[in-house]
């Protein structure tokens, strides 16, 4: 149920706490207004989102937080950075591009980054801060603390899928987390009476069976009181809350933007009388809790502080070019804890054995390591990747979802930055397509834009390839799409024993694994080592030793490679397979050394060729090795096309055994 709360019904006010908030307020204020004059001079380079008009809300929810709570934000994020302890110059200095900001002149206005007050980042992307603090909430669940996540975000976020996914996902988890929408009445410049098909947001709160509270955003006794309540709640099991904050920006929606073609500006005026600063003011005037000498005392204060920040932030120096790609992946000691047997041993089990072995494994030694994912619970995942360990962790850390891959993959993302270490299991790689926003502008840029302040262990597992007639949606392989992508790596085995080592790597590496298992093998058996051990990404296998020509194979079709190697050889031809298996680090070395022994490169991947990993490959051979080649590079992919349903015309869109074999006798005559 929506509960409205005003003035009169907020508790009694003690002087220590009422000077806490009006210097908290002036904070915010006047470090906007003095960011809007140096957008003006030209010293903020980029956009300028100010937080005018809304100070109470950043103010009296973040007054009842600890460092340990976390804090994920919106694009409008300057109040919500400093209302949670961040000094002014670091946040002006982030503006003019400086070192010394808080994201180290990586974010500007929209991406702050401060972990080490739990300000854990501000998005230029309407909505994952929903998504994100459910998996700080879910972290803090695993990790049995009592601490709480915060959303801030904008009236605009509410029409996004990602409220809807994160509000149901807090709800049925119950995650202590705290939905602070700050309506501002415009989402840009599409007013909320628009866009929305009822006039309140609190109220949705109950679709949820969580509560909903309405408040005026403008008055920060009612948000903090509000606040409190909704924050005790959750610190002691009770759940998420979402609180509607009723407010209105009194600046453009961004510095420079024209702000009367959607708005008037008697509407503005009207707002900007509604002052929370000076509506506070007037009450701890009136209650006599402050005297005018001592209110005018912290604004005088707070421009001193505000405007000494101003200076040291322009007297500081710009970031050293030479850093501008460090933070991609994690930079710290990596080294592998378990080196990969030369021997595999006799041992024989299959692929999915492998994985579940180094699954359980890292789970027993690992507590913060927890599952998500359709149906991996009690039963065990679609493929049987889980089959047991619902038994022996639970339903916190076998944990089924709802179908909202963009929610859960949301999630893991603030899981990774607070402390957990998320496995998200997507079934097909088709399906985490649906959050593709994530993956790319939040899970693959979290260390980057945080200068290695965060980390992202978090684990991608699921299907790629085509086979069983499972038609367009269950049969994509996209890891030419997500190795295209910087922060993430992209694994790809095509061995049991592969699959065990990669496992393991990806579970104690600190970055975040996009784990991709065609279909296809995982039946096929192996041997593999009953011990632990990691393979590392960007090591090459040589699978097949050979003199005439090398074949770079990706997972099956290093299978049907090495069937055509063994064919051949019969007619005296020697074939040399490299498996790269990983695709996102590529390495291209191993590749190198055997084209320079054999001459000749065919690649082989089921994924269709334009702008593929093969043709990344080809064309660092031919640009590393090109003295090295006696032919030209052949590329051997599947069609380009979606995926048909019909067996006749599965197998026309996938290379074959046949079509290895007479790629590999034509490369031979050229």
């Amino acid at each position: 149920m929506s509960q409205a709360t005003t003035e009169t019904e907020t508790s009694a006010l003690d002087r220590e706490t009422a000077l806490s908030l009006l210097r908290k307020m002036q904070i915010i204020r006047q470090t906007e207004e003095q960011l809007a004059r140096y957008h003006q001079r030209g010293l903020v380079l980029g956009a300028c989102h100010t937080y005018v008009g809304e100070e109470a809300i950043a103010t009296g929810v973040c007054a009842h937080l600890r460092d340990e709570d976390v804090v994920f934000s919106t694009h409008r994020g300057h109040g919500h950075a400093l209302a949670k302890g961040l000094h002014p110059e670091k946040l002006i200095a982030e503006l003019f591009g400086r070192k010394t900001g808080v994201s180290f002149g990586r974010g500007g206005s929209m991406h702050l980054f401060a972990p080490e007050i739990g300000m854990m980042g501000t998005s230029g992307i309407v909505g994952p801060c929903i998504l994100q603090a459910c998996g700080g909430g879910y972290s803090f669940k695993i990790l049995k603390t009592d601490n709480v996540a915060v959303a801030f975000f904008g009236d605009g976020a509410v029409n996004n899928g990602a409220f809807h996914e994160g509000l149901n996902m807090a709800s049925i988890w119950n995650l202590p987390v705290l939905f602070v929408c700050e309506n501002n009445q415009f989402a840009t410049e599409v007013p909320f009476t628009y866009s929305s098909g009822i006039p309140d947001v609190g109220r949705r709160a109950a679709s949820y069976g969580i509560p909903g509270h309405e408040v005026d955003g403008n008055d920060v006794l009612a948000v903090y009181e509000t606040a409190r309540e909704a924050i005790e709640r959750a610190r002691s099991g009770g759940g998420p809350t979402l609180i509607e904050c009723k407010t209105y920006r009194t600046r453009a929606h961004a510095e420079g933007m024209g702000d009367y073609t959607y708005r008037t500006r008697e509407d503005v005026a009207e707002w900007r009388e509604r002052c929370p600063i000076q509506r506070l003011s007037g009450r701890l005037l009136e209650e006599g809790l402050l005297t005018e000498a001592e209110i005018n005392s912290v604004e005088d204060e707070v421009k001193a502080l505000v405007e000494e920040s101003g200076r040291a932030a322009e007297a500081a120096e710009w970031p050293d070019a030479a850093t501008a790609a460090t933070h991609v992946y994690f930079e710290g000691d990596g080294a592998i804890e378990s080196p990969a047997p030369a021997d595999p041993g006799t041992r024989t089990i299959s692929y999915i054995a492998a994985t579940h072995e180094a699954l359980d494994h890292e789970m027993e030694r690992n507590p913060g390591i927890f599952v998500m994912g359709e149906g991996i619970g009690a039963r065990g995942g679609n493929f049987a990747t889980t089959v047991g360990l619902y038994d022996k962790y639970g339903a916190e850390r076998l944990c089924d979802t709802p179908i909202c891959e963009r929610g859960f993959v949301g999630l893991s993302c603030g899981a990774a930055m607070t402390g957990t270490r998320p496995v998200i299991d997507f079934m097909f790689i088709d399906f985490i397509n649906d959050a593709f926003g994530e993956m790319i502008n939040q899970v693959a840029k979290m260390q980057y834009m945080s200068s290695g302040r965060l980390q992202m262990p978090a684990l991608y597992r699921g299907c790629v390839g085509i086979g069983h007639s499972a038609a367009t949606h269950h049969s994509g392989s996209y890891h030419s799409v997500y190795s295209h992508i910087p922060g993430l790596r992209v694994v790809m085995p095509s061995s049991p024993y592969d699959a065990k080592g990669l496992m393991h790597r990806a579970l104690r590496c600190q970055d975040p694994v996009l784990f991709l298992e065609h279909r296809e093998l995982f039946g096929m058996k192996g041997p593999v080592p009953e011990e632990p051990y990691e393979i590392e990404f960007g090591k090459a296998a040589v699978v097949r030793e050979g003199t005439d020509l090398t074949v770079v194979a990706l997972a099956l079709m290093v299978h049907r490679s090495l069937e055509v190697a063994e064919k051949v050889a019969g007619d005296g031809i020697s074939v040399e397979i490299v498996d790269p298996r990983t695709v996102s680090p590529l390495d291209i070395d191993t590749i190198l050394q055997s084209v320079a022994k054999t001459g000749r490169l065919l690649i082989v991947d089921e994924a269709f060729g334009p702008c593929s990993v093969a043709s990344e490959i080809a064309a660092q051979i031919a640009d590393k090795g090109f003295d090295e080649l006696d032919a030209p590079i052949k590329r051997l992919n599947g069609v380009f096309t979606p995926t048909p349903y019909a067996p006749t015309l599965e197998q026309a869109v996938v290379p074959q055994v046949a079509d290895i074999e007479h790629a590999i006798r034509d490369l031979l005559e050229e």
